[in-house]
């Protein structure tokens, strides 16, 4: 049996178990997904030394994804990224590396979800909101799929930090929001604003139009007030669940080196989010 699973702190509320193991499922494949909760100072360690306990593959969340870096080999967009969210132990089992591989799919998470939904990105203008580790991958991802990608952020120092890490973006605050909507093609909210209290938008509604793709990282509650006024505005909406599930589709296909049932992974993942 092949072991997979999640190490982060807390890890209980995690949606990744079952949208695994339905794909396991639906293969066919002897495997099991398995989670683990380390205190900050072990986690590094937990990371590298997986492999000796039977472990094939790691996703990695919060708060240990720049850790995972120090402990992994990193792949170029995990190291530009600056995080790791899926670790790779085939290497090291098979005796080719001494250290394991590390992945970050949140990135592709946000272009096979835009890309499910037949959203264009190459020459489009991106707006990205947030400037935090989701905000980061967006950025990265929508940069290397051919969009100039302008990050907005409340203090506007960490969007020009941000933007002067990926190719020709640029960032600022958001005093010209507005402006910034109005001349995009596509938006992502990459903050939490609309998870806690759904009745908050990180975009006023008067700033959508119907030229626009929205995906919203919040999954919780699936569609955000935010999701909800783009829809009335006349934009494409994509919801966080569908980014959430194409991370794991991408880390599930690395690791088991199978193209992932897409349907069964998805079909579980919602019926968790209902």
């Amino acid at each position: 049996m092949d072991v997979y699973g999640l190490i982060g702190n807390p890890v209980g509320h995690s949606l990744s178990p079952p949208m695994h193991e339905a794909g396991y499922e639906a293969l066919g494949l002897d495997a099991r997904y398995v989670t683990f909760e380390p205190d900050a100072d072990a986690a590094a360690a937990a990371i590298a030394g997986a492999a000796d306990l039977g472990v094939a593959g790691l996703n990695v969340t919060v708060p240990f994804k720049r850790d995972a870096l120090d402990a992994v080999d990193p792949a170029p967009l995990a190291e530009r990224i600056g995080a790791v969210n899926t670790v790779d132990y085939g290497p090291v089992r098979a005796g080719e590396a001494e250290r394991p591989r590390g992945h970050n799919t949140d990135a592709a998470g946000v272009t096979r979800a835009l890309a499910h939904h037949d959203v264009a990105v190459d020459g489009r203008d991106a707006l990205v909101v947030g400037a935090g580790g989701a905000g980061r991958a967006a950025a990265f991802a929508l940069a290397d799929a051919g969009a100039a990608v302008h990050v907005a952020n409340r203090t506007a120092e960490r969007a020009t930090e941000l933007a002067a890490d990926v190719p020709d973006a640029t960032g600022g605050g958001l005093d010209d929001l507005a402006h910034r909507v109005a001349t995009a093609d596509l938006l992502v909210n990459a903050t939490s604003v609309g998870m806690e209290a759904p009745e908050e938008t990180p975009v006023p509604a008067d700033h959508l139009h119907g030229d626009l793709a929205v995906l919203d990282a919040v999954y919780a509650p699936i569609e955000t007030r935010l999701l909800r006024e783009a829809a009335a505005a006349g934009a494409t909406t994509v919801d966080g669940a569908w980014m959430l599930l194409y991370q794991g589709v991408e880390a599930f296909e690395i690791w088991t080196g199978e193209d992932a049932p897409v349907d069964a992974m998805n079909a579980a993942l919602r019926a968790e989010l209902e």
